[in-house]
């Protein structure tokens, strides 16, 4: 999805929200007219009841010569609703699809962005991002952009209905229209600021809340949770007090509304019972009827609830605006260059791809840091092993991510056999709330319950799920809670042998681990490099290095030296 940008290049909340309206026109169209048509209904139903009070009072009309007035009124009243019933459904259904836009864009840009790029936002600023800023939108794209332009055209309509039954009338309306637009803006020009005020205190709560709920062991075991309490409930009553000065401006604004709405209709009013009483003879105050004056009054009001309704609204296009902000920053993110991401590998003569992994001429540099990495070049075949190793900043993680697209080169060239994908496992496996079987088919959505099965006796978990009473319905916490840090990498381990990738990159796989576990996961790896699949691993433990057919040392990222290992004999040149 492409996204606006200003003249200068700039990405702006307005233009991103009106690019999206654009994309829903036609059901965005379709609710003004029906909105039109309930308006028109409400003028034909005023002018109904006019003519029909006036009828009983002025001519002492009898109830069989008002059945067709009676008639046409339940028919008006009908199809007012019909109208509002449409209007409704239309601006829900073009809400529902401009939100369903804007998150599977924002999903397309976090994956474009790749977890590098996103280290430095936090996950549940993100998550409330995809969902409580884009449900923000909803209030402005199924009422707001609605009733922007029914709130020009319907008092127009109630207005050129109001000239022909009185111009002075009319006039006195015309008059004080302008007031509630104009405070409208004054208002608007606070709500704005206030709305993204509060978004940003929302992301801060909900990060310092989940990173106190991750954190619970530790706060205990060092008598910190009555400390990290307090600063959860700071945090939340200030993002309570900001709710609240929102609600307080939304209400103020309101009643300086209804107040200038309400002095308006009151001049008219008095005009209406001057003229009929006879005591104004100026203009058409003279021809005042029951009907063209009473008519006039019903209609009064409903001149300025178009106005009325827009400016309810108005604080729904303050809420778009200050959530579209944040939204706007994440999809301004600059992107890696195009040339920069995986390429396809090299095709020998053959046909075949002529090794798994090939590096030319790569370097990689990180803000504020300058290069971490390179010059460097590398060619890795199918089906061998390579350890990285070296000091911790040598660049041993940045290569891994080069290799995986997370990052793009700023020099050179990384092409990749990556037709079946890519396995990534670190040293802290992700892992999910839901079952062990939920984690697995993060892997393979379509395993079997023998293929998770298998996965895990491989992966050394098989005397683990034999002890569990519900097996693969096992609940796991969030972060795998629940089982040990050799258990949670095992279980890792187990998605890397259903996923169909033949390269598999390894960052610290043993971080933390005892020596039998370190010893399992060692195992399970020696099972992959015997299915063929190429290992590439980042590593400080001799262990795995001993396992790798090669040892590339890395320092202050460049290449130092690349050794043969102790692992599969021959090893490659």
């Amino acid at each position: 999805m492409s996204t606006p940008m200003g003249d200068d290049g700039e990405l702006t909340p307005r233009r991103w929200l009106a690019s999206l309206a654009t994309r829903q026109r036609r059901l965005l169209r379709l609710a003004m007219l029906a909105g039109f048509a309930a308006g028109g209904a409400t003028i034909v139903q005023m002018l109904l009841l006019a003519w029909t009070v006036s009828a009983v009072l002025v001519r002492s009309a009898v109830p069989s010569e008002l059945a067709g007035a009676f008639m046409a009124m339940v028919a008006t009243v009908a199809f007012r609703a019909l109208a509002q019933w449409g209007q409704e459904v239309a601006a829900q259904e073009a809400s529902l699809r401009i939100r369903s836009a804007a998150r599977s864009a924002l999903v397309e840009r976090l994956e474009a962005l790749g977890p590098v790029r996103l280290a430095g936002r936090h996950s549940a600023g993100l998550g409330g991002q995809l969902v409580e800023q884009v449900e923000a939108l909803d209030g402005y794209f199924a009422r707001f952009q609605p009733q922007l332009r029914l709130a020009v055209a319907l008092p127009l309509a109630v207005l050129l209905v109001v000239v022909w039954l009185d111009w002075l009338a009319a006039l006195f309306l015309l008059l004080s229209a302008p007031l509630i637009p104009l405070f409208m803006a004054l208002v608007g020009i606070g709500a704005e600021r206030l709305n993204r005020q509060q978004f940003a205190a929302m992301n801060r709560l909900a990060g310092q809340f989940l990173d106190r709920v991750r954190g619970i062991t530790t706060l205990q075991l060092f008598n910190r949770t009555s400390q990290a309490t307090d600063e959860v409930f700071a945090a939340a009553d200030d993002y309570r007090r900001r709710s609240m000065r929102i609600l307080r401006l939304a209400f103020l604004s309101s009643a300086v509304l209804e107040f200038f709405a309400s002095v308006a209709i009151a001049v008219v009013a008095i005009y209406i019972g001057f003229g009929l009483l006879g005591y104004i003879e100026f203009g058409p105050a003279p021809r005042l009827t029951l009907f063209s004056g009473l008519a006039v009054l019903l209609l009064a009001p409903e001149f300025f609830q178009p106005l009325r309704t827009l400016s309810q609204h108005y604080h729904d296009r303050a809420a778009a605006l200050g959530a579209a902000d944040g939204l706007v920053a994440l999809l301004g993110e600059p992107l890696p260059d195009a040339g920069g991401g995986v390429k396809p590998a090299r095709i020998d003569e053959a046909g075949k791809p002529a090794s798994m992994i090939a590096l030319q001429g790569v370097s990689a540099s990180h803000p504020g840091r300058g290069r971490v990495l390179g010059p460097v070049d590398l060619e890795v075949p199918a089906g061998t092993s390579l350890a990285l190793v070296g000091p911790s900043g040598a660049g041993k993680s940045t290569l891994l991510q080069l290799i995986a697209g997370f990052i793009g080169p700023e020099t050179g060239e990384v092409a990749v056999d990556a037709d079946d994908g890519i396995a990534w496992l670190d040293q802290r496996p992700l892992l999910i709330q839901g079952t062990i079987a939920d984690n697995l088919r993060l892997a393979a959505p379509e395993a079997s319950e023998m293929q998770m099965r298998t996965a895990l006796e491989r992966a050394g978990l098989g005397e683990l799920m034999a002890r569990l009473p519900e097996g693969l319905a096992t609940p796991l916490a969030e972060r795998g809670s629940g089982l040990s840090g050799g258990q949670a990498q095992r279980l890792a381990l187990a998605r890397v042998f259903l996923s169909p990738a033949r390269l598999v990159l390894l960052d610290e796989p043993t971080a933390s681990l005892d020596e039998a576990s370190e010893a399992r996961v060692i195992e399970a790896l020696r099972t992959l490099l015997d299915e063929g699949r190429t290992l590439v691993i980042a590593t400080h433990h001799p262990a795995l290095m001993t396992m790798a057919e090669w040892v590339m040392t890395l320092d202050e990222g460049r290449v130092v030296a690349l050794d043969p290992g102790r692992g599969v004999a021959g090893g490659w040149s």
